[in-house]
């Protein structure tokens, strides 16, 4: 047995794939309602953006499982915040709000250093750690269920305080695509500390998103579209496939050509609509390939099992508690 083989053989003693797979298997995983994908709008920034994303897909046909967001909780007014959950709410559908702030809007320079990218997504130091999950306790406290979380300490502490009741537990963890791990035994380790939802990075082949999926149980997040600065890929021509290997599968429509408005508010809510609403007619043309190529690939219907809704019942409640 030569060294290769060697540590290919104690991978599938670890339960991994030794390899990627040439032949491309199909997957049997499921969300528990029996589908095999959901589709997200990425980058719905404010009530605005929220509105015209539910005005297009009703206009469109288009029926949208999860909407998520990039700015975070802590670019929120506390009316903002209670607005777009109640909108979420209302129509069954999860919403998801990055965790921040991190190292990329701090006063550090490595995120700005050549090779210094990565570092953007991690939250530096103890102060940043601590202020991320104070955004998702105040996330949470609105009602919103889910909350996208870039780094792995984050994720596990955070993971912690829900199994110890400090936060909801139905709160859910979507591993931002910004994470980075690209490998089934390091997106493991996500699923490990907690992670509900795994975002891929964008350029993953067919055989290694399949790879990932033998190796987790977790929905996989892809970018079937993605945004320049995440690499600008557009693989609606990969959809019936993507779906086919990496069961079960949020459909993510970002936008190529579209800038970063990141950290958006009131100065750009006019481009975040008009961006919100050509993310909806992306997905309208993915999934119109989707049905050409695999008409028999299910969608979940809403509203859908195990899906993070937000809860301002709950918050209702505890606000009654607490008088």
């Amino acid at each position: 047995m030569d060294a290769v083989e060697r540590s290919r053989s104690f991978l599938r003693s670890l339960g991994l794939p030794s390899t990627d797979p040439g032949e491309l298997p199909s997957s049997t995983k499921r969300f528990p309602d029996g589908a095999a994908y959901r589709v997200e709008i990425p980058s719905v920034e404010g009530v605005e953006a929220m509105e015209a994303v539910f005005d297009e897909a009703d206009a469109r046909g288009v029926t949208v499982h999860r909407v998520s967001q990039g700015s975070g909780g802590m670019l929120l007014t506390q009316t903002e915040l209670t607005a777009m959950a109640a909108l979420a709410e209302a129509r069954g559908v999860e919403l998801s709000l990055f965790a921040r702030p991190v190292a990329g809007w701090d006063t550090g320079a490595a995120s700005l250093a050549e090779g210094g990218g990565p570092v953007a997504a991690q939250a530096r130091g103890v102060e940043q750690l601590v202020h991320v999950l104070e955004d998702i306790r105040r996330t949470a406290e609105a009602g919103v269920r889910s909350v996208l979380v870039t780094d792995l300490g984050v994720l596990s502490v955070a993971s912690r305080m829900r199994e110890a009741g400090e936060l909801p537990s139905d709160l859910q963890f979507k591993v931002s695509v910004q994470m980075g791990l690209a490998n089934p035994a390091a997106i493991r380790i996500a699923e490990e500390h907690g992670a509900n939802t795994y975002n891929v990075p964008t350029d993953l082949s067919l055989a290694q998103l399949a790879a990932v999926r033998a190796a987790i149980d977790i929905p996989i997040d892809i970018y079937v579209e993605a945004p320049d600065d995440l690499g600008g890929f557009v693989r609606h021509f990969e959809i019936a496939e993507i779906v086919r290997v990496a069961a079960p599968v949020y459909l993510k429509f970002g936008l190529r050509n579209a800038p970063n408005i990141y950290p958006s508010g009131t100065h750009l809510t006019d481009t975040a609509v008009r961006l919100s609403r050509e993310r909806v007619r992306r997905a309208e043309i993915g999934l119109e390939t989707l049905a050409r190529y695999a008409p028999d690939a299910v969608a979940s219907t809403l509203p859908a099992q195990d899906l993070a809704v937000p809860n301002t019942t709950a918050v209702t409640e505890a606000t009654r508690s607490a008088s």
